[in-house]
């Protein structure tokens, strides 16, 4: 589904990404992790586009099927199925919550991606969301910081993507909401999404993922199923803590 192959991103002078590869296989989750500025969210962004990669190939897609997107525009990439739920929500703050998911759908509503049924998504996603339910006419930039959180991710989700990206969806959430958030993974992994996801809470992700990968200053320290992950003492010493 999705594969990176040596990629090389920055901003600027200042280069991040030193020749990353990892995989994520149709209908799996996938998870990186590891300390903060070790280069998660910069491969992210390099992914969707948001920065163009130096060096490396981005491949997106099953079989022949399969297309290159690293050199492509962000809006490109999105109409190919990929859908980016980014660090720090970006909600659009004065439109209501449902218009922040039909936006969602925009590449839908253009005929850019396959139409489908956009109104019946729209309803699927705010009973999968359901602290949206109730808020649906509610201005996006009234909601709670997790509400927005749910927004970011229900609004990703009315892509009827490919591959989604969630960009650290438990930052700054009470730990009541952190369990909401990861239930609402479940629930979608169990329906078959395929997602790459990059989080804080290391044992949560690892929890969730099928496989992970271990970041460390913009390279892969170590990769392999979650479940292996979690039972490496490397790991646990350096980012699982009490909390495994």
């Amino acid at each position: 589904m999705l594969s990176v192959k040596n990629l090389h991103a920055g901003y600027g002078k200042v280069k991040v990404l030193h020749g990353i590869s990892i995989d994520v296989p149709k209908g799996s989750v996938v998870t990186l992790i590891g300390s903060n500025g070790a280069g998660k969210t910069t491969t992210m962004r390099a992914i969707s586009g948001m920065i163009r990669p130096s060096a490396g190939e981005i491949t997106m897609g099953v079989g022949a099927s399969a297309k290159r997107i690293d050199a492509l525009d962000s809006h490109r990439i999105a109409r190919l199925g990929l859908a980016h739920s980014p660090e720090g929500r970006r909600v659009f703050a004065t439109m209501s919550v449902t218009d922040n998911l039909i936006l969602g759908a925009f590449a839908r509503l253009t005929w850019a991606r396959p139409r489908g049924d956009v109104n019946a998504d729209l309803e699927r996603a705010i009973e999968l969301f359901p602290r949206l339910k109730e808020r649906r006419h509610q201005l996006a930039g009234t909601l709670s910081g997790g509400e927005q959180q749910m927004l970011a991710m229900a609004r990703a989700i009315m892509l009827n993507p490919e591959l989604v990206l969630l960009d650290e969806p438990s930052m700054g959430l009470a730990p009541i909401l952190v369990e909401e958030v990861f239930r609402i993974i479940e629930n979608l992994k169990g329906q078959g999404v395929t997602m790459l996801l990059v989080e804080q809470f290391a044992a949560a992700a690892l929890n969730v993922a099928d496989y992970g990968y271990v970041m460390e200053n913009g390279r892969i320290a170590a990769h392999g199923p979650a479940l292996q992950l979690r039972n490496d003492p490397s790991v646990k010493a350096a980012y699982l803590g009490t909390s495994h």
